[in-house]
């Protein structure tokens, strides 16, 4: 057979092949186009949520195929526990894990140098910091010598992990015992981490080709303009994620102590125990994962029984001006941290103390008012009230006053119905009464 006669034939036949050939070339494409790149924001303090994040953003890249993902990170620090725990999973990962510290401005500080350490590629963005990573002991009741034991199982675990990562161990250490802090360029510099990147798309530009180890051995990156696939926070971890900020949970510990406060002292109002019980449930689980100074929260719980106090004890204010410094002073000592990202901002402790103390003050001044009040109800509330004579009064006989009758004795000389007396005393059942003198003064 002549190879030329194959391009006789009919046209409909050609057409055929020649639309073979595009599928086939386009499923080539399809084959060579890059996997996609799964990323997820943590922002704020590391905690137990925080690890649950990190943990669900792993087994989705994975389950999704993912080539890579990125971890774009800002955080002051957080918990130790769940610290390692996340390292642990970025460890054993069976994808790589890109930290980058971003955005502009952000940082990666204490338990984020961990983190960031551990990733298979490590980045930050423009105007960023690392470092910083002493341990501080929770609620301030560690002595020098179990400071001393963190401080080196800290700096034995940080370069454990450079080391692994083949970064700067040196460093690393010099984080968790010196407190040394660098920005981004510094880090290159240093070995800390491997490159600096605009944004996303940057740094999938600049990783592309890149080998990493994972724990079944090497793989190389094909993340140039590769898509990303950002993978979305629950609203359950987003609401968990906003109530361990520390300023989150200063109000709720507050909202908890004064509604708890009034539903004990107005029993049957169901409301504020309902509202108080669940924002200190909230509260204490956001404690767990924040450095908390008992003394600073004993003086809250001092102030806000020194104003308890000045409702049932007339102090003069002594007690409520007492109170207020006490909550003031212990809201600035809640957080044992150095970190700023630990603090009751100030925006939030003066209304919070400001309000909490007007609210006592408030109820203590309507309290005195009712008291300097004459009574408006029982026999002692009768006494200056004027009434009307029903039946003749000499000197006994008997008054109307708001519907009711009433045995009266009149002072003086006797009075006919229709007269207005004025009730002077009251003596068990009867009321002693006199003669009301008329409009204008005249008897």
């Amino acid at each position: 057979m002549n190879p030329g006669r194959a391009f006789l034939r009919p046209p409909a036949v050609r057409a055929g092949l020649v639309a073979l050939a595009t599928i086939i070339g386009l499923t080539g494409l399809a084959w060579a186009a890059p996997a996609p790149v799964a990323t997820i924001e943590i922002e704020g303090v590391i905690s137990p949520v925080t690890l649950r994040l990190v943990g669900l953003a792993i087994d989705r890249a994975q389950a999704e195929r993912a080539q890579a993902l990125v971890i774009q990170l800002d955080t002051p620090g957080g918990l130790e526990r769940s610290m390692r725990a996340i390292v642990q999973r970025m460890m054993n990962a069976e994808l790589p894990v890109i930290v980058f510290v971003a955005p502009t401005g952000a940082r990666a500080a204490s338990a984020g140098v961990f983190i960031t350490m551990a990733a298979h590629v490590a980045a930050m963005a423009p105007a960023t910091n690392i470092g910083a990573a002493s341990p501080v002991a929770l609620g301030g009741g560690a002595d020098k010598t179990m400071m001393k034991k963190v401080e080196n199982d800290a700096a034995a675990f940080i370069r454990t992990v450079a080391l692994e990562r083949g970064r700067n161990a040196d460093w690393a250490e010099k984080a968790v015992r010196q407190a040394v802090a660098i920005t981004e360029r510094e880090a290159v510099k240093l070995k800390v981490i491997d490159l600096v990147a605009d944004s996303i798309p940057d740094l999938l530009e600049k990783v592309d080709s890149r080998t990493v180890k994972l724990p079944k051995g090497a793989v190389t990156l094909a993340t140039k303009g590769a898509p990303v696939r950002p993978i979305e926070i629950g609203f359950r971890d987003r609401f968990l994620n906003i109530i361990t900020d520390p300023n989150v949970a200063y109000v709720l510990m507050m909202l908890g102590m004064l509604g708890l406060f009034f539903e004990l002292s107005n029993p049957g109002v169901i409301l504020p125990g309902v509202i108080g019980g669940i924002s200190l449930i909230l509260a204490f689980f956001a404690f767990q994962s924040l450095p908390i100074n008992y003394a600073g929260l004993l003086l809250i719980l001092f102030g806000i029984v020194l104003l308890v106090a000045e409702i049932k004890i007339v102090s003069h204010g002594v007690l409520a001006i007492g109170g207020i410094i006490s909550m003031a002073l212990g809201s600035l000592m809640l957080f044992d941290s150095p970190e700023v990202g630990f603090r009751v901002s100030w925006w939030v402790i003066a209304p919070t103390v400001g309000a909490t103390a007007g609210l006592f003050l408030f109820v203590v001044t309507a309290g005195v008012r009712a008291l300097g009040r004459p009574p408006a109800t029982g026999a002692e509330g009768l006494i200056g009230k004027t009434a009307t004579v029903r039946e003749r009064l000499a000197p006994e006989g008997q008054v109307m006053i708001s519907g009711e009758i009433w045995r009266a004795v009149v002072q003086g000389e006797p009075l006919e119905p229709g007269a207005q007396v004025r009730i002077v005393e009251v003596d068990g059942l009867t009321l002693k009464v006199a003669k009301a003198e008329a409009k204008g003064g005249v008897a």
